[in-house]
């Protein structure tokens, strides 16, 4: 059964780096979008960055926009989550997730539903003033 799963969360100050990884395994995929989001207590989910795995430029929320950069090893089986200069509202769970059946256009048109069908459990991520 295919799963993902998250590693890379700590508590970093402000201003701080960390980097995420989400691994697949049970399963093997092509023309995917991975993504990550984040969930922060009293507040919606929202997702952050997603790649296509097919190439082409990565979605972000504008709120990481030049800080966080999002990458898909070349066996497109691990997803990374390189975030920089973070601030205290970066704070959240960061949850990977995947949607198989993807097209680049599916994976960076701005806030659509794009159907993932996979998610991980996430890993915590504390930034602190």
């Amino acid at each position: 059964q295919a799963q993902l799963v998250e590693s890379g969360g700590g508590s970093v100050q402000a201003g701080g780096s960390l980097r995420l990884s989400c691994a697949l395994s049970g399963n093997r995929y092509n023309h995917v979008c991975m993504a990550w989001f984040r969930q922060a207590p009293g507040r919606e989910r929202e997702e952050v960055a997603v790649i296509y795995s097919g190439g082409g430029r990565p979605y972000y929320i504008d709120s990481v926009k030049g800080r966080f950069t999002i990458s898909l090893e070349n066996t497109k089986t691990t997803a990374y989550l390189e975030m920089t200069g973070l601030k205290p509202e970066d704070t959240g769970k960061y949850i990977c997730a995947l949607r198989d059946g993807a097209s680049l256009a599916l994976c960076t048109t701005e806030a659509i539903d794009r159907g993932y069908g996979l998610w991980g459990q996430g890993t915590q991520v504390t930034v602190s003033s």
